[in-house]
Order: C-alpha cells, then sequence, then structure tokens
C-alpha cells in the first residue's frame, strides 16, 4: 500500500489556529461504521452515544515544557533545542537548530543560566544526547525556561497553554498533547460517568513522531518512534471487564489506541504494562483485538495517524468522511473539531 493512497487536499482556511472557545462546543462529526451513516453534532452530545457499562480509555499524559530557547555559553550563539525523551537521570535527547552549533563538548544555558546543557553524544536520528545541570527540581526549572511546543502547522502562540492541555492531564512526559481529548470538560466527564459509562486512565508520551512526515513510498517500509506507555493493573481489569460483559472499548484519541492494541494479547485482553515502549504501526489490514470505537480528531494527510484511522473504516471510507468535514467546514489537526468512529 502506497503513502500517496492516503492524500488530501486541505483548504488552508481549515487549519484551526486556536482552540475552540468551549472545549466540548466545538463540533463533532459521528460515523457510523456498519451503514456509513454521517451525522453533524456538537462535541458534547457524544454523551448520546455511549451506553451504559461502556468504557471510556483516556490518556492521561501531560505536554511537558519541552521547548528550550537559549544560547552558546562561549560565543553567544542563539540554539534551540526540544526535548525528545529522558534517558537516565539528567541525560536527555534533544533535537538542536541549528546542529552545527552542537558539537560534542559545548555548553549551552536557558533562563539566564538558570538551566544549562552539556552536548555529550549524538543520536542515531541526527539529534543530540545532553546533560543538564541546574539548582532545585527539573520539572520546576524546566516550567520557568521552556515553552510548551505547538505544532508546525500552528503558527501563533496559545494565550493559555493549558488550553493545549486535557482536563485530565496528570503524567508529565509528551512533547505533544493528545488532541482528542481536548474536547472534554470535566463536567461532560462526570456526565458521562453518571449515565453508567466507565473511565479507565493510561499513559502514552506523545513523541514528536507525530509530526514527523512519512518519508518512504510504501506503508510496509515505514518504522514508528517508540513512545513510553503504561496501563495500571486496575486500568486493564475494567477495560477486560467490558469486554467480556460485551460491551464498548472506546479509546480517546489514536495514542490510547496504539497503547491497548500494543498490551493486547492474541485473545484480546489487555495486559498491564509498566515503563513499556511500543512502536506499532496500525494501518489498513490490521485487525483490532481491543478498541470497538474511537473519538478522535482529522489528522494530516499521508500522516501515520489518518492511516491508523483508515484501519478502523477502510481508506477510501475515510476519505469520504474526510471530503464531507471539508464541505461542512470543520476544522482539522490538533485544535480542530472531534470525530467519533462508532
Amino acid at each position: 500500500m502506497k503513502v500517496a493512497d492516503f492524500d488530501y487536499e486541505l483548504p488552508e482556511g481549515l487549519i484551526a489556529q486556536h482552540p475552540a472557545d468551549k472545549r466540548d462546543e466545538s463540533r463533532l462529526l459521528v460515523y457510523h461504521r456498519q451503514s456509513g451513516k454521517i451525522e453533524h453534532r456538537i462535541f458534547k452530545d457524544i454523551i448520546d452515544y455511549l451506553e451504559e457499562g461502556d468504557c471510556l480509555v483516556i490518556n492521561d499524559t501531560r505536554v511537558i515544557s519541552a521547548r528550550l530557547i537559549g544560547k552558546r555559553v562561549d560565543t553567544g550563539g542563539k540554539i534551540e533545542f526540544v526535548l525528545l525523551n529522558q534517558i537516565q537521570g539528567d541525560r536527555w535527547s534533544v533535537l538542536v537548530k541549528p546542529g552545527r552549533r552542537a558539537k560534542i563538548g559545548t555548553v549551552f544555558e536557558f533562563g539566564d543560566g538558570l538551566l544549562k546543557a552539556k552536548i555529550i553524544d549524538r543520536t542515531e536520528e541526527g539529534g543530540r544526547v545532553v546533560e543538564f545541570e541546574y539548582d532545585g527540581l527539573f520539572n520546576e526549572v524546566l516550567d520557568n525556561v521552556g515553552i510548551v511546543p505547538l505544532p508546525p502547522y500552528i503558527r501563533q502562540p496559545v494565550d493559555n497553554p493549558e488550553r493545549y492541555q486535557t482536563v485530565y492531564a496528570l503524567h508529565r512526559g509528551s512533547v505533544a498533547a493528545p488532541t482528542a481529548g481536548l474536547h472534554f470538560t470535566t463536567t461532560l466527564l462526570d456526565k458521562i460517568q453518571a449515565c453508567g459509562v466507565n473511565i479507565a486512565r493510561i499513559t502514552l508520551h506523545v513523541g514528536l513522531g507525530t509530526f514527523r512526515p512519512v518519508k518512504v513510498d510504501s506503508l510496509e517500509e515505514h518504522r514508528m518512534h517508540s513512545e513510553y506507555y503504561q496501563i495500571h493493573s486496575e486500568a486493564a481489569q475494567l477495560i477486560n471487564d467490558t469486554k467480556d460483559k460485551g460491551k464498548r472499548v472506546i479509546a480517546v484519541g489514536t495514542t490510547s489506541i496504539r497503547a491497548l492494541e500494543s498490551a493486547a494479547s492474541c485473545d484480546g485482553r489487555v495486559i498491564p504494562r509498566q515503563h513499556a515502549h511500543t512502536d506499532l504501526f496500525i494501518y489498513p489490514g490490521y485487525r483490532f483485538k481491543v478498541v470497538d470505537a474511537a473519538v478522535t480528531n482529522f489528522h494530516l494527510p499521508k500522516s501515520t495517524l489518518l492511516m491508523l484511522v483508515s484501519a478502523m473504516c477502510g481508506r477510501e471510507e475515510i476519505l469520504r468522511v474526510y471530503q464531507e468535514a471539508i464541505k461542512e467546514r470543520y476544522r482539522f489537526f490538533s485544535f480542530g473539531d472531534a470525530m467519533l468512529i462508532i
């Protein structure tokens, strides 16, 4: 299967540059897989499609202030880091720009010296391994000097950075938000639970691979970047009980889908995972073991996220649905509107 098969034309004006005024009043396209029916609703109407005994699975990762803009200590040359993942202790892998300034042994500083970083090594992907030096707690220092990174297609800063966090964000570690969850409010989640729908929390830390283009021609040649995830025993039990009772597991976002399917046994049981990593690539032909339905945003052309939802709906069908969304002027990508696949 060719990457080009997942291309579509999107008017630039439909790329959302800011979140909806109210989280749960973004639009919701509901796609019924069996009939192909499409409905146009408001996100808070999602409660009409959930049933008692269903399990909604949310990713409670929190985006860190992973973008650092600073300077080289000896020359004052400007540098930009994006933290990717913690290797051990104060050693991290990072993206650097411009890379020519980040030679091994070079020291950079951020926030007027509150945070310093020494280049230790190179990574296979062209990034760097750095060791940070600071006083106090790393997370507090990072919040003081860093910036929450936004996707490259969002060209203006967000007035309130918390709008790029879900209301249930808890575990720090992502460099991008699990955007399907941005539409939920605490009030809406309370109403959903009051209807007898269970909510299971899992964690997958989103990496920059989310935004990297697929550079091969054939899907079979693409390799996903590995991402950290964990599923506690309580969440696994809740999900497995849902399946046993014949009710639906509804994943919020592609990150939740990938974590659940990565932790699934051959017979569809979710196995608890601690400090696990996944590079699972889901595209058409994949047989889902756990996930029955999904909440998701509208994804970039030729992206692995579009390929994943195509695996749920079929490539031609998902492109048909996207054309309907374009016709109806839905807002696309991270700050855009939502889609419920049932």
